[in-house]
């Protein structure tokens, strides 16, 4: 009698070892998997963000040293007939220096390295030879010419961009040239300092001899940096993106770029535990909402299990294989002819199903931004896809707040959040169910209208822009949108050449007075006949 009391105990036992172990190894590996795929796609994601930033950084940068020189050559060629006029030079510097805020200082020099005139005067140096190495290597070469960074001949750690001046005749009569300071407030790092994350996400640029220009710690200014596989690679010219482990041994994922016209590198690069948090707190949820019906599935595994054995070893079969796909099929063939098993056979495929839909929740979020509820940048790539391989026609908006700084600023950002949400409201109900609204970044938008020309979109564009003019805000303030419109094919066979005409037209129509809508089209004739159509 106690041998076949203990028999029932064993039965009893191994079914629900097989049961649980088979539910537990199954939804582990599905987990897993899952986890995997959406933390791999984040990590690219992050990758390209930083890369396309770099990018942007360098061409931002490589454009302000263009200007510069232009601005030095300018001037060169003004102060040429008058070289030896001291008081029309410190004019003239004192103007370079001020007109645009492109130097923290300007300096004339005469083919001896004389200094002529200064500014800021404070510098103390007219009549007295430059020593410093970046005016003497321009002497030396006599062409326009930009610096390493150098040490100046007043003890500042610049980059020294400089002019030959030439007479009528084409005489060397010396050079012009002004100074970016780079470990002290210039033009040069805050173009570069505009960087700033609370996720530990930081931007440096090196010069092709590994020496750092650019650091949010002032104090690294000037270092050499020789054991860091993406300052190789830029010294070689390259531009990329890839994992790298930082100098406080942190493991960080990079985007960098270089600067064309000095050959400078500017790395973008974000922490890997930052870029996959979002995916770490999602898969807690959904781990803290399947946990409660694992453990409900598995007591009324164990209450039929004491009922009747057979169906139950049956079933406890089926769950070893519950990876497979037909597994569920298979488990709907198993014959429950009474109560207690059918029922067990329906958890059991209400958990699956539950487990399923879980997992194309978490695929859903992945795809939606989590503030507005607007599909994000994924999202928008797989729209971009399908329309291209079918060939379907479509028009973009691209759409950003105008001085949305502002509002985070006096409101603060939780308000800002909140004029997003309005926003992403307002946009969903000027669209079409065809359309996807997308918020592409900060306060960055953009709307993908299927089968729209671009003169249907720039009246679309239009009532959203007069509909947000018009619209009570959180914050008790109107807020106005600037917006650029493109379309596919007709602008252009590449889509990412559509993105970037709707960007620029978007950025024109900021400059143009922002709270409106900028088109592109070829014709400047036919750009102003739909903006009035529109209007």
């Amino acid at each position: 009698m106690e041998t076949k009391a203990q028999r029932k105990i064993d039965l009893l036992r191994l079914v629900l070892i097989v049961s649980l172990a088979t539910g537990l190894l199954t939804f582990v590996n599905v987990f897993y998997a899952t986890y995997q795929v959406q933390r791999t796609q984040l990590i690219e994601a992050s990758l390209d963000s930083n890369y396309n930033y770099a990018k942007k950084l360098a061409s931002s940068t490589d454009d302000f040293l263009v200007s510069a020189q232009k601005q030095i050559a300018m001037v060169a060629r003004i102060v040429a007939s008058n070289y030896a006029d001291g008081t029309f030079l410190q004019a003239e510097a004192e103007r370079l220096r001020l007109q645009t805020d492109s130097f923290n200082s300007v300096v004339f020099v005469d083919k001896h390295a004389l200094v002529l005139a200064t500014s800021p005067e404070a510098l103390a140096l007219v009549g007295k030879t430059s020593i410093s190495e970046g005016v003497l290597t321009a002497l030396r070469q006599r062409r326009p010419y930009i610096s390493a960074p150098t040490l100046s001949s007043v003890g500042n750690f610049i980059v020294f961009i400089s002019h030959p001046v030439l007479s009528a005749e084409g005489e060397y009569l010396g050079l012009v040239g002004g100074s970016l300071y780079l470990r002290q407030t210039s033009i040069l790092n805050r173009l570069l300092g505009t960087h700033y994350y609370s996720d530990g996400s930081y931007l440096y640029v090196v010069t092709k001899d590994k020496q750092l220009i650019y650091h949010p710690d002032a104090k690294r200014v000037g270092e050499i940096v020789s054991t860091n596989p993406v300052i190789d690679e830029l010294t070689q010219g390259g531009s990329g993106q890839q994992r790298v482990i930082n100098s406080q041994g942190t493991e960080m994922l990079a985007g960098y770029a270089v600067i064309p016209t000095t050959g400078w590198g500017v790395v973008a690069q974000r922490p890997l535990a930052a870029a996959v948090a979002p995916l770490d707190n999602l898969m807690q949820k959904v781990m803290t909402k399947t946990i409660p019906l694992a453990i409900l599935v598995l007591l009324l595994v164990w209450w039929c299990a004491r009922q009747i054995a057979e169906p139950l070893r049956l079933l406890a079969e089926k769950a070893r294989s519950m990876h497979v796909p037909e597994t569920e099929e298979n488990i709907r063939a198993v014959r429950s002819w009474y109560f207690e098993s059918q029922e067990l056979k329906n958890a059991m495929l209400f958990g699956m199903g539950l487990f399923k839909r879980n997992i194309e929740k978490l695929s859903k979020d992945v795809k939606t931004d989590p503030l507005t509820g607007l599909d994000n940048r994924r999202s928008l790539e797989a729209e971009l896809r399908y329309h291209q391989t079918n060939n379907l026609s479509f028009a973009v908006i691209s759409i950003d707040i105008d001085h949305f700084k502002y509002v985070n600023d006096t409101y603060g950002h939780d308000v800002g959040d909140l004029v997003l949400v309005e926003l992403a409201r307002l946009m969903q109900e000027s669209s079409r169910d065809s359309d996807v609204p997308c918020r592409v970044g900060g306060e960055e938008f953009l709307v993908l209208l299927p089968g729209v020309d671009t003169k249907g979109a720039v009246q679309i564009a239009e009532r959203l822009r007069q509909k947000v003019e018009a619209a009570p805000m959180p914050h008790g303030e109107a807020i106005t949108i600037s917006l650029g419109v493109a379309s596919w094919p007709g602008d252009s066979m590449s889509i990412a050449a559509v993105l970037k005409f709707s960007d620029e037209m978007l950025y024109k129509a900021k400059r143009q007075g922002r709270n409106r809508v900028e088109v592109y089209q070829s014709s400047l004739e036919t750009k102003e006949q739909l903006l009035r159509q529109a209007g």
